[in-house]
């Protein structure tokens, strides 16, 4: 078979990406294990990337980051490789949501009398309570923005507890500052905040440096090893979230949280 007819088969035929990371490792004469040794990723991912059987992955992110440390070792594109798992790799059909028709005139889809009445009046209680609530005067709201509710004791009733503090300590504010998340290693991990919406997400290498938004209230982390990350708090480095021996998910790193970690007891070690 000529050349161009190996182009024009390739170009009707297009080989996966598990196909051509396998082939680029046969051309460097190296093992799968060899592989394996030098990504850290355990054999069975990278034969199920080179059979292209990614339903067997954690997941479809796992997938993409584990093939392009596999292209790195052997030279092929790695963003070409994920761009073949993103567009080829099996996830679950969606359904397609139904809608059913509704027509108003019919009397079986209309709402019983009764039960329209029925909200008809806890609409025009909801709406007398409010009027009370913002006209009668029955709730004052002090600068603080505490509620004082109006009362018939006497003004000067406090006085008759003396030495009792009318006033609270306002509360220390939390403890801030900026937490930054360094690489020592190739690293994937996935920052989001508690409503699960992802603020930062990837593959790191080694030396890389990512700075966790201050306005973020409780930032949690997932992150598979986290013995390959270093974190600093205001530049001074904390203790590791973890020893690597299993993956991390929904671990705060606010700096409040780190420095409580930090500064918490080691926890004591087992009777011989």
């Amino acid at each position: 078979m000529t050349e161009a007819e190996n182009s024009e088969q390739e170009s009707l035929f297009p080989k996966r990406a598990g196909e051509r990371l396998a082939e680029a490792r046969a051309a460097l004469g190296l093992s799968l294990a060899e592989i394996a040794a030098r990504t850290r990723i355990p054999l069975r991912h990278l034969e199920a990337i080179e059979q292209s059987n990614y339903a067997s992955m954690p997941s479809h992110t796992y997938a993409i980051g584990f093939a392009k440390a596999y292209a790195r070792q052997v030279g092929v594109d790695e963003a070409l490789v994920g761009r073949d798992i993103r567009d080829h790799a099996a996830l679950p059909p969606r359904q397609a949501a139904s809608f059913d028709q509704f027509d108003i005139s019919d009397p079986a889809r209309q709402p019983p009398r009764g039960l329209a009445l029925i909200g008809g009046a806890v609409v025009l209680l909801l709406l007398l309570g409010m009027g009370i609530y913002y006209g009668s005067g029955l709730f004052q709201v002090d600068p603080t923005g505490a509620p004082i509710i109006a009362t018939t004791t006497a003004p000067d009733a406090a006085a008759a507890a003396p030495g009792v503090a009318t006033d609270a300590a306002p509360a220390p504010p939390p403890a801030g500052g900026q937490v930054s998340l360094i690489a020592t290693d190739v690293v994937w991990l996935r920052v989001y905040d508690a409503t699960r919406k992802s603020i930062h997400e990837g593959e790191m290498k080694a030396g890389d440096r990512y700075d966790v938004p201050s306005d973020i209230a409780h930032p949690l982390i997932n992150i598979g090893r986290p013995d390959k990350l270093t974190i600093t708090v205001n530049g001074s480095a904390v203790p590791p979230l973890g020893d690597g021996k299993r993956a991390l998910k929904d671990v705060e790193i606010s700096a409040a949280a780190l420095l409580a970690r930090a500064a918490a007891p080691p926890a004591p070690s087992a009777a011989p």
